[in-house]
């Protein structure tokens, strides 16, 4: 069994996000749907393609460090902030399985480095693309648009009819 996808949105996603100064139109919905197609939202947290809600392979989660965040030292300082005091030390790809806020900055500075920007949150075949392009590569644009239909859609959906 996985997170409800209100839940990580509204107590992990959205205060990250709102933590790193970033949070730009459609940055919630894509890493849920990213969390959704990756881990069922959690219910899966350790595969072979990676670690955590977002399925970070060891690969990627150095590279974004390595690459990215070494030259953002204040950044590389905020998200340092997220990780467990000594875990971080001896196991950093542990915390992107138990820290959730840690592996939500990791996974949104992974779609900062690569310098795509998010399409409108109705582009639904773009947001697919930059998934398979930064977080899945071999993966099928199928997943990621029946994970969007599954977990997200029905979220917004019954937002704005609340609202």
């Amino acid at each position: 069994m996985g997170i409800a996808a209100s839940e990580l949105r509204r107590h992990v996603i959205s205060p990250t996000l709102t933590y790193l100064g970033r949070h730009p139109p459609g940055a919630e919905s894509f890493l849920l749907a990213v969390a959704a197609t990756q881990s069922a939202l959690g219910a899966e947290l350790d595969s072979q393609a990676g670690h955590g809600l977002y399925g970070i392979s060891d690969a990627l989660h150095y590279r974004v460090w390595d690459g990215y965040l070494a030259k953002n030292p204040d950044l590389a300082s905020l998200i340092r902030g997220l990780a467990s005091q000594h875990a971080f030390l001896t196991g950093p790809d542990l915390e992107l399985t138990v820290n959730l806020r840690y592996s939500t900055a990791i996974a949104w500075m992974m779609v900062e480095a690569s310098g795509m920007t998010l399409p409108a949150e109705d582009n639904l075949l773009g947001m697919a693309r930059i998934w398979r392009r930064i977080f899945q590569p071999s993966g099928r644009l199928e997943d990621f648009t029946t994970a969007w239909q599954t977990w997200v859609h029905p979220l917004f959906q019954a937002e704005s009819t609340i609202l």
